[in-house]
């Protein structure tokens, strides 16, 4: 047994001996790996930043173990700052060595090659600035921002090359080169999938349109992809307003040519099938509101092509008409059921009482130069009253006839919480200044210049400032003229005119005549259609220097008179657009009382009426008419109070061509009554649409008679006279052009004609 255990024994402890070996062998490695404990960090290579700086940015702190995992972190923190262009980390013994380059300072940034925008507009887009630090990386986001803005001009063949130009002390001035190219157009425009319209229809409906050399005054066929999304709605629009519910627009792709100057851009739709209108009906939910009512105000019948629009046109009648019954809390739902075997959309608009929203906030933008405040007078709505649809709508509308603006969008969005909705107005300004220029000759003043100038929104106030200044060998004339249309912030428009004028009529009359004065005015608003002026006058007329051979009608009203008149204007206006109407009547009367002083003692009375029918789209019908009436008190009216008719009020006939006249040199003596009236058709000229050229047809009729004098030498024919001809409206970028033939088709043999007439205003 002894024997036996003593060798057992010894492989026993053998076997201790090697594994404590192995032990010990692997042991020594690993203890050897392990992270060495920091203790001190070093700086090197800053310039401007302090080294504690540095040191704040890495993780590591002394007395913790330098791993690799830690040193990893610690080099991509110092670069996430932005404040290096390079980094490196190495590791002594104990001792972290921080490396660091330092990006420079930018001292100067400057544009080359920009003409079309400036050095203003370009650094408003960027976003490094002088005593920055420079990146790559913000320098090709600022390259980019660049670019975005010379795309949003029409120019995709801009380029921008950034340049550095080092300086002492770690210093750059930063230079972006800029090749702005030439403006990437339109070369065409392409349709696949329509069948029914064909692609220049299309194309009348598209705000884009193919390049040509008229449209050097136009940025619309410029390739903008805002632009194109528009399109898409547009088409989208036109064409469930002719019956294809169906419609979409697949894609609208933009191929950029080669030579990289111009786009050819392709629109794929799908039109769908043909919907009529099935049966429509109306649901009432409101107490003392008639479903049978509110159907005479759906403008669509069954039968009809369907109208997308026909169906948002009666939405928004019927809201009007309950909104104007005392519910401020309309909700007109249209449920549209369409059958595709029949080809049909029924409609039925359920009228409920919706839930009770009150305005949050307006919001305006795109005013530049108008103040919020002459926007807002304007509005139906303020903050905290109850949201009407109605009154919104209304609002847009008094915000358009202010004149100042090409396009007003009105739009309301949910607010903070559900009973709060946020109304947002967005407006692009017009220009609203004027300068008129006008240049000829006539047989009664001769050479003739005028100079008009106009601000319809002075300082962006509403207020409407316009001073006048005529030259010509007969003829001199000043005015100015102010109205604030909100006089101490009432609706209340107050306003004053001066003039001062003379005319040398010795060739033709024999005499000159001078007129000094003023006129103070003021006008308001008595219902949202009645508008009513008064007004005072006060005016010197001096006819001197008279012939010996002179009238005996103008010798009469020789030397001094002073008009001292109150008068009024009651305007009951029903027009879509005050400016270029397309549907509605308007009717004014005016009245003049002369008398309180002076020596001129009348009454003159004026009714003026129009109406306008939109025949078919683009196709405006209008029909005005006015009559006038003085009445003497006393001695007889002098010739510079009577009416006289002629030039833009009868065309075809020179101003004051029509009516009683002497025979001696031929001067037209005006007359107490007045009948004057126009019919006209006013449609598209036929070409492209983006020139703003309208073409019509009318027809002038009307006479002046009872001048009050009498004898042999006086003609006086009450006889109507009637002119036709043709006219055209050019709304140029220079302002308004109209040119008009007319010829008389019945006059009298003393009456003057004139059957061409033209007129240019230049806006600024």
């Amino acid at each position: 047994m002894r024997l036996l255990g003593r060798p057992l024994a010894w492989r026993l402890v053998l076997i201790l001996a090697l594994g404590l070996a192995t032990v010990v062998a692997f042991a020594g490695p690993a203890q050897a790996q392990r992270a060495p404990s920091l203790r001190e960090i070093e700086v090197e290579g800053t310039q401007r930043i302090d080294p504690e700086t540095v040191r704040s940015y890495v993780l590591l702190k002394p007395g913790e173990a330098a791993t690799a995992e830690e040193l990893d972190r610690t080099l991509k923190a110092l670069f996430a700052t932005g404040l290096f262009a390079d980094v490196t980390l190495r590791m002594e013994s104990d001792r972290l060595f921080v490396r660091v380059v330092e990006n420079p300072i930018i001292n100067r940034i400057a544009f080359e090659g920009n003409r079309r925008l400036n050095d203003q507009t370009l650094q408003a887009e960027v976003q490094l600035r002088p005593r920055v630090v420079y990146t790559r990386t913000k320098v090709q986001n600022d390259v980019k921002r660049i670019l975005d803005l010379y795309r949003r001009s029409g120019r995709f063949a801009a380029t921008v090359e950034p340049k550095v130009v080092q300086l002492p002390q770690n210093r750059v001035d930063l230079i972006y080169e800029v090749n702005e190219g030439s403006v990437t157009g339109v070369r065409r425009i392409n349709f696949i999938g329509n069948r029914q319209f064909s692609d220049g229809t299309l194309r009348e409906v598209i705000r884009t349109v193919e390049s040509r050399w008229w449209r050097i005054l136009s940025t619309d066929d410029n390739y903008d992809p805002d632009r194109v999304s528009f399109d898409r709605e547009l088409l989208r629009k036109y064409y469930l307003a002719n019956g294809y519910a169906d419609f979409r627009v697949v894609s609208a792709v933009a191929e950029l040519t080669p030579d990289r100057d111009g786009f050819y851009i392709t629109f794929t739709i799908e039109e769908g099938e043909r919907y009529r209108f099935g049966s429509i009906s109306v649901i009432s939910q409101l107490r003392d509101v008639k479903a049978e009512d509110l159907r005479e105000l759906v403008l669509a019948k069954q039968g009809d092509w369907y109208n997308a629009e026909a169906v948002e046109r009666s939405i928004n009648a019927v809201t009007g008409a309950v909104g104007s019954l005392g519910y401020a809390f309309v909700d007109v739902r249209p449920r549209i059921d369409r059958d595709r075997e029949a080809k049909t959309v029924s409609v039925t608009y359920e009228v409920q009482e919706g839930p009770r929203v009150y305005v949050d906030r307006i919001n305006i933008s795109g005013n530049v130069r108008t103040l919020d405040r002459v926007i807002r007078r304007e509005f139906q709505l303020v903050e905290g009253d109850a949201f009407s649809t109605a009154k919104m709508r209304r609002s847009r509308q008094k915000i358009q006839n202010l004149g100042y603006f090409e396009r007003v969008d009105v739009t309301n969005v949910p607010g903070d919480t559900p009973d709060r909705t946020t109304v947002n107005v967005e407006v692009r300004e017009r220009s609203t200044g004027e300068l008129s220029l006008g240049f000829g000759y006539s047989t009664t003043d001769g050479v003739l210049g005028d100079i008009r100038l106009r601000e319809r929104n002075l300082l962006g106030r509403g207020q409407d400032l316009q001073m006048g200044f005529t030259i010509s060998q007969r003829r001199q004339e000043v005015d100015l003229g102010f109205t604030e249309p909100y006089f101490l912030d009432r609706e209340l428009a107050a306003g004053f005119d001066l003039f001062k004028r003379k005319r040398d009529l010795k060739r033709i009359s024999g005499y000159e005549e001078h007129n000094t004065g003023f006129v103070v005015r003021a006008g308001y608003q008595i219902s949202e259609p009645l508008r009513h002026i008064v007004r005072y006058t006060l005016r010197q007329d001096e006819l001197t220097d008279l012939d010996a051979n002179v009238s005996r009608f103008i010798r009469a009203n020789a030397g001094e008179s002073v008009m001292s008149a109150v008068g009024q204007d009651l305007t009951y206006d029903r027009r879509d657009d005050r400016f270029d109407p397309t549907e509605g009547y308007y009717l004014r009367l005016s009245n003049d009382l002369a008398g309180l002083g002076g020596d001129a003692n009348f009454l003159r009375n004026r009714v003026t009426v129009g109406t306008y029918y939109s025949v078919i789209e683009e196709w405006v019908a209008s029909l005005t008419g006015e009559v006038g009436y003085l009445e003497d008190f006393g001695e007889k009216t002098r010739i510079q109070h009577r009416f006289f008719l002629g030039g833009d009020s009868l065309r075809g006939f020179s101003t004051g061509g029509v009516g009683p006249r002497e025979t001696t040199r031929g001067a037209s003596l005006g007359g107490r009554e007045l009948y004057a009236g126009s019919a006209e058709l006013t449609f598209p000229s036929g070409l492209p649409r983006e020139l703003g050229i309208r073409t019509s047809i009318f027809s002038d009729f009307g006479f002046v008679t009872n001048s009050g004098e009498s004898g042999t030498d006086v003609l006086d024919n009450p006889s109507v006279r009637v002119s036709a001809g043709v006219g055209a409206l050019w709304r140029s970028p220079f302002g308004p052009v109209k040119v008009s033939f007319a010829k008389p088709v019945r006059k009298e043999e003393f009456d003057k004609s004139e059957v061409f007439r033209f007129s240019f205003g230049s806006r600024f």
